[in-house]
């Protein structure tokens, strides 16, 4: 006969839930896939894999979700902590505009 083990309880003091990176894009986008690579670059620059929980959004699959961000341009990044945003970049060019966003979260 098998047993169950009880299931241990969250750790009030262990690190809170990460934030969510909501990368808006569109797959017919050159810009969009080159910006997907800065953001992938500035996340592995400092070890910043589990920073973000990150989401792709497709403008062609989710427009539910670009109306209710109200997002007008692709790329766009946004940062939810606790549902609330945190911040908005739209257009990026560059990882260190991508970098300097992101900031206040990296490590």
């Amino acid at each position: 006969m098998a047993t169950l083990a009880a299931r241990p309880k969250p750790d009030p003091l262990a690190r809170p839930h990460s934030p969510r990176l909501v990368f808006f894009h569109s797959g017919l986008s050159g810009r969009c896939r080159r910006v997907e690579g800065f953001v992938a670059q500035v996340l592995q620059r400092r070890q910043n894999h589990d920073t973000f929980v990150v989401h792709r959004v497709a403008q062609e699959e989710h427009v539910d979700m670009f109306e209710r961000f109200k997002i007008d341009e692709v790329p766009t990044l946004v940062v939810v902590d606790d549902k609330i945003v945190q911040g908005r970049l739209e257009r990026p060019r560059s990882c260190r505009e991508i970098e300097q966003f992101l900031a206040p979260w990296l490590k």
